[in-house]
């Protein structure tokens, strides 16, 4: 069972997304919560493998709430799901550490599809929002100060490091990249695991995310 934590403001969004959820024979809705700071103390006490998350709220709102979450040791997942998708909450969701950003109106079996996906740390973004994330990477203000710094971090990898971030810069899973490199599997974990250490990150999203911003 994928079990999930609902965060959103709006009850009869929660009632909605729960009764949706409930024909999924394998997930699970273990709590809900109305504001980003009842959080951590659900997820310490209910063990989500993800938080289906909304970012306006009162109080402490989904970024807030997503990289707070995400710093922790053995954090769930986070899926953000939302009506809003301008460049700063797209790339702040993203940067925060969430494994996919979906719209409110995502059908149903999306966002059922997008939770499966998710839960195991693979991204998911809606359509709309991986237009506005190509946009963002190949062009608007910023772009060569973003390169410059996303260049330095991927200078402290090592050379077959640098190899895999940018096989996954690429979307390549690792088997993809274990056969691109011609590297044993378990070695291909260990090096991403590095890169995320090494680098400060805490998904697959982020490496991508550092790779296009250094190759724009």
């Amino acid at each position: 069972m994928i079990r999930v934590l609902l965060v959103d403001d709006d009850a009869i969004v929660r009632a909605g997304l729960r009764l949706m959820l409930g024909g999924a024979p394998d997930i699970e809705i273990v709590a809900e919560a109305a504001d980003g700071a009842q959080v951590p103390a659900l997820v310490t006490t209910h063990r989500p493998d993800l938080v289906l998350m909304d970012i306006r709220m009162p109080g402490v709102d989904g970024l807030t709430a997503t990289e707070t979450l995400r710093a922790r040791s053995g954090a769930p997942e986070v899926l953000v799901l939302t009506t809003f998708h301008t460049d700063a909450h797209v790339l702040g969701a993203l940067r925060a550490g969430a494994a996919g950003f979906l719209l409110k109106d995502t059908s149903p079996q999306d966002i059922v599809a997008a939770i499966r996906t998710a839960s195991v740390g693979d991204p998911v973004l809606s359509p709309a929002v991986a237009r506005r994330l190509i946009e963002h990477v190949t062009g608007g203000s910023g772009k060569e100060a973003r390169a410059a710094t996303a260049r330095a971090r991927l200078a402290l990898l090592g050379e077959r490091e640098r190899e895999v971030a940018l096989a996954v810069g690429r979307g390549h899973s690792n088997a993809e990249i274990a056969r691109e490199l011609h590297l044993a599997l378990p070695t291909v974990k260990t090096h991403v695991s590095r890169i995320l250490t090494r680098l400060d990150l805490n998904n697959r999203v982020q490496i991508a995310l550092l790779v296009h911003d250094a190759h724009a």
